[in-house]
């Protein structure tokens, strides 16, 4: 019987079978993600959104082709991925002021942000008010990073795919994977500072404060 703890592999298998509910499972558990992932990747809400209706169209018609022994996410994640490739190519400009509004998901719930991962010292206003400051500061600087080290930025920052799997992902090894992460670091402390924002980021991506 599925239920909650069922895990993403069960369920895909289950709609292999034929049950719809567990695809209507999968969407519920892991739109809002991959919908993050698209936004940030394509730049543009309705490319975005289209992206995430090609991305659940194509996991409908290739369900046959999935097997148990691939993590359901890095199957997902790659498929998205690939779609926005494709899409990237087709639209050569982004339009990234896009970007630098908080973004939800296509269900209402609001997407993580850079800018919640900030250490919580109480939740006082004087830190709720910083972080809304430098939420819009911290997607502008994601946006000018390159492409590989945004989507690998984003898969580990915003998806929590382990570097592992976004090696599987993205067709790379997991120390490039490693590399692009650091240099995507690097890149956003440096935008970071030009916009004036004090602070630094920690080697996991997290913002850390004085």
């Amino acid at each position: 019987m599925l239920g909650p703890e069922t895990s993403d592999e069960r369920l895909m298998l289950a709609f292999q079978a034929g049950d719809a509910r567990a695809f209507e499972a999968l969407v519920r558990r892991h739109r809002t993600p991959v919908f993050n992932f698209i936004l940030r990747f394509v730049g543009q809400r309705a490319r975005a959104e289209d992206v995430l209706q090609e991305t659940w169209l194509k996991v409908v018609r290739s369900a046959g082709e999935y097997q148990a022994k691939a993590r359901f996410t890095t199957w997902v994640y790659t498929i998205a991925r690939n779609l926005c490739v494709d899409s990237a190519r087709k639209e050569s400009y982004r339009q990234a002021a896009s970007l630098e509004s908080p973004v939800s998901g296509v269900d209402g719930e609001e997407g993580r942000a850079l800018a919640d991962a900030l250490p919580d010292s109480g939740a006082s206003p004087e830190r709720g008010a910083y972080n809304a400051r430098l939420r819009p500061l911290l997607e502008r600087a994601l946006a000018s990073l390159p492409e590989e080290q945004r989507e690998v930025f984003i898969l580990r920052e915003y998806s929590g795919i382990p570097f592992k799997e976004i090696a599987d992902v993205t067709g790379v090894s997991e120390n490039t994977v490693k590399s692009r992460m650091r240099y995507a670091l690097d890149g956003l402390r440096r935008r970071l500072a030009e916009l004036g924002v004090d602070g630094d980021l920690a080697e996991d991506g997290r913002t850390v404060v004085g």
